[in-house]
């Protein structure tokens, strides 16, 4: 939980600023520890002093990575709590405790004054969302956008409006946008291959999806899409690599494992490995229990988009349950699409 919350506020700022926040803790709280060694009557002020300067320097960089209009925001609620920190640490120290309350209290006081318009806008985009009216969503969103250009998130829910209303140039151009914006975070370059995915542009989908998978370091997720992805292209032996890799970590969902095992075993059969891809069908049937769930996301009214790319799949793990297709077999299950270019990394 921690790591996701942290990799989520990495991704919030960006590599550069990330950096420099680092740099600033490291410089100030180094010459904090160095002050412990040094003796002297203003010693306590000066780490006082270096703490001030890393709780400045901090605010800045946060506030250079928010939009136009949070950071007047922040600032109308910060700004007082920053200096009655100051003037808790500096001039009144004997009332420092009564003023480091009213700077905590100011702050809570300030989010009901200060009220961000975007919890509003996403309440409003999800109600038009929920009645299938995806052009007053997405209105919502444009709004913001305008307000906060740069701002991922809100591309992204954007994009996946876009996905569903069908509009799939319109999402493509927000996923690159977020790219822009974070070209570090696998975030916009994994929803990119799975939009590719859903629209059959598998070489693209595979190129968006090995750049994912590099920078998220090889994690499940951007390995069972890159896997999926090669499978579709007929690259079985790049795409048992994936899967393998990505059950190296935990895949909590069965649902998953389910397609996992279902891409590992069509793989094997079509490398031949008739024996391992038994055994990889006999994982698949001790993931029955997910089959149900799948049946119920594809039956959603939203849910095109999933229907185009795994209801075939879905049927196969169906068909593998019931005794219609066996490892024998399954290598002529699937839809292979022969790349167009050679399946190593550039």
């Amino acid at each position: 939980m921690i790591g996701r919350i942290w990799n989520a506020f990495g991704d919030f700022l960006g590599p550069t600023r990330r950096m420099a926040l680092f740099g600033l803790l490291a410089v100030t709280g180094l010459l904090s520890l160095m002050l412990n060694a040094v003796e002297g009557q203003n010693i306590v002020e000066l780490q006082t002093l270096l703490f001030l300067i890393f709780l400045g320097g901090a605010a800045i960089i946060l506030f250079t990575a928010l939009s136009p209009y949070q950071r007047g925001r922040w600032l109308g609620i910060l700004t007082p709590s920053f200096l009655l920190i100051v003037l808790g640490s500096t001039l009144f120290r004997e009332q420092s405790g009564l003023l480091f309350g009213l700077a905590v209290g100011w702050v809570i006081a300030a989010q009901l004054l200060f009220r961000s318009r975007e919890p509003m806008a996403y309440q409003k985009a999800v109600r038009a969302l929920r009645k299938n009216d995806y052009e007053t969503a997405v209105k919502e969103l444009d709004a913001l956008i305008k307000t906060a250009p740069n701002a991922p998130q809100h591309y992204h829910f954007r994009a996946r409006l876009y996905r569903l209303s069908g509009k799939l140039p319109a999402a493509r151009r927000d996923y690159k946008k977020i790219i822009e914006l974070h070209p570090e975070s696998p975030v916009g370059h994994n929803e990119l291959a799975e939009l590719e995915l859903q629209a059959g542009q598998y070489e693209a989908a595979r190129a968006a999806a090995l750049t994912a998978y590099d920078l998220s370091e090889g994690d499940w997720v951007t390995g069972y899409n890159l896997g999926m992805i090669e499978d579709r292209l007929g690259l079985s032996a790049e795409a048992l690599a994936h899967l393998d890799h990505a059950l190296t970590h935990k895949v909590k969902d069965s649902r998953h494992r389910l397609l996992i095992h279902l891409y590992r075993a069509r793989a094997l059969a079509r490398l031949n490995r008739t024996d391992e891809a038994e055994a990889a069908l006999e994982r698949v049937r001790a993931e029955r229990g997910a089959l149900p769930e799948w049946r119920k996301l594809l039956a959603d009214a939203q849910a095109d988009a999933l229907r185009a790319v795994l209801a075939d799949d879905v049927d196969t793990a169906q068909a593998v349950l019931e005794g219609a297709v066996t490892a024998q077999t399954l290598a002529k299950t699937g839809k292979i699409t022969p790349a167009l270019s050679p399946s190593k990394r550039k």
